[in-house]
């Protein structure tokens, strides 16, 4: 069973997303003081007084902008359309713009339920402002601080009170909270496609494409429903160099996306194929590599290279990525679809080997014949091995001694050959024989 959405819509920088954060506890979209930051329709789920709803943080709707301020407003009233309740927020300090006259219009044609949620009203000082808003024709305002807190818990009891049946908690299982739910994070410099792909992956326009580098400030994810089960796919930010980071709001972009790496089972890395493989590229694939997440390489606008330049960078990611040892690398166009299909087989194929279960005597035989053909040194051993766990596949080795951690790679390499694993990651725990 789905849950309720709320979407929380408004003008830029009236402290939707502040309101997000809020109501979650924790800081899970990003917040600067001013416009503009919030592009993407943000999908969170939330709970008050054992209901669950899920929130559709949105970006600031703006009729008349430009081509970006369009896409994101075009986000904004899509949530609208998807949501149960809409949640419209208003800047009490400021007071009724056109902007606020025209999403209000706008909410009335929908003839759904709203809340008028006049935030910034941090003192009783200001509450006498918020009655200004009646005349947007959408009942009785409630006056909140996002940033303090006061007037959140009045607000949320209201909220609830519209929330369709369903909503109790007791009711509601939900898959993204599985932590066994196969998660696919894409990943690249800016500018490179991941939104336009991203959107081609889930089936609809999630993410807001523009050619402008930066456009996606957080990470935001969609369950998609495959043969293989449920896939959480996760856009990011697009990743520059630190030193190349001259605002906040880039630098929390890019924390959210090396999380959403380290919590990923497969990374996506998406190039532009008109470019080549940059240094860069070079160092964000060896940040993932380093986070023991296997690699798919996606070579994007593959469609608008000739022969020789095809042959140039492949040659490229044999020589500059080698390092990643032999990831599947798929030559496709996001923009339109050609060769995205191929992808699927691919993660099946990542899906089945982060699931591997192997029998203890195949682990052992293997373990043996290794040590065999290249023994440890300082007369260390491995007594005995087994495979603890999957998701991704977990051995136990247990040892007379410490092993060191070159030999730790060899045994890894040795697994991994044997079991046809590819890039699945592969996670080694010694115990010693005295422990």
């Amino acid at each position: 069973m789905s849950l309720p959405v709320v979407a929380i819509v408004g003008r830029p920088n009236v402290g939707k997303s502040t309101l997000v954060n809020r109501i979650l506890g924790r800081r899970e979209a990003i917040v600067e003081e001013r416009p503009g930051v919030t592009r993407d329709r943000k999908a969170v789920d939330a709970e008050w007084l054992g209901h669950n709803f899920t929130l559709l943080d949105t970006g600031g709707w703006i009729a008349d902008g430009d081509d970006l301020d369009e896409k994101v407003s075009a986000q904004s009233v899509q949530a609208m359309a998807d949501a149960d309740v809409v949640m419209l927020v208003v800047d009490s300090t400021v007071g009724v713009t056109p902007e606020d006259e025209r999403i209000g219009l706008l909410i009335r044609r929908l003839d759904m339920h709203v809340i008028v949620v006049a935030n910034k009203v941090d003192d009783k000082s200001h509450e006498i402002s918020i009655w200004e808003f009646m005349g947007l024709g959408l009942g009785e305002p409630f006056p909140v601080s996002a940033l303090h807190g006061k007037g959140t818990g009045d607000l949320l009891d209201a909220l609830i009170e519209l929330l369709p049946d369903g909503s109790d908690g007791e009711l509601v299982e939900q898959v993204s909270d599985d932590p066994q739910l196969f998660s696919v994070t894409l990943v690249g410099r800016p500018n490179v496609g991941k939104s336009t792909l991203f959107n081609r992956l889930i089936g609809e326009e999630r993410a807001v494409v523009h050619d402008r580098p930066g456009t996606t400030r957080d990470a935001i994810d969609t369950i998609v429903e495959t043969i293989t089960g449920p896939i959480r796919f996760v856009d990011t930010a697009g990743m520059r160099r630190k030193a190349r980071i001259d605002e906040d709001t880039e630098y929390y972009s890019l924390v959210r996306a090396l999380k959403a790496v380290d919590d990923s089972d497969v990374a996506l890395l998406v190039i532009d194929a008109t470019i080549g493989v940059t240094h860069q590229d070079q160092r964000l694939a060896e940040r993932v590599d380093a986070a023991g997440c296997p690699i798919v390489i996606l070579l994007n606008k593959w469609e608008l290279l000739g022969t020789e330049a095809r042959l140039k960078i492949g040659e490229d990611v044999e020589r500059k990525l080698s390092f990643l040892g032999e990831p599947s690398v798929l030559r496709i166009s996001a923009l339109s679809g050609k060769g995205v299909n191929r992808l699927w087989p691919t993660l099946q194929e990542a899906v089945g080997a982060y699931r591997t279960r192997i029998p203890t005597r195949q682990v052992n035989q293997i373990i043996r014949a290794a040590q065999s053909s290249q023994p440890a040194p300082h007369g260390a051993k491995v007594m005995y091995a087994t495979q603890g766990a999957t998701d991704p596949p977990t051995f136990t080795l247990f040892a007379n001694r410490e092993l060191p951690s070159t030999y730790m790679r060899y045994l890894e390499r040795s697994l991994r050959e044997a079991f046809d694993l590819g890039a699945t990651p592969i996670k080694l725990r010694v115990r010693r024989r005295n422990d």
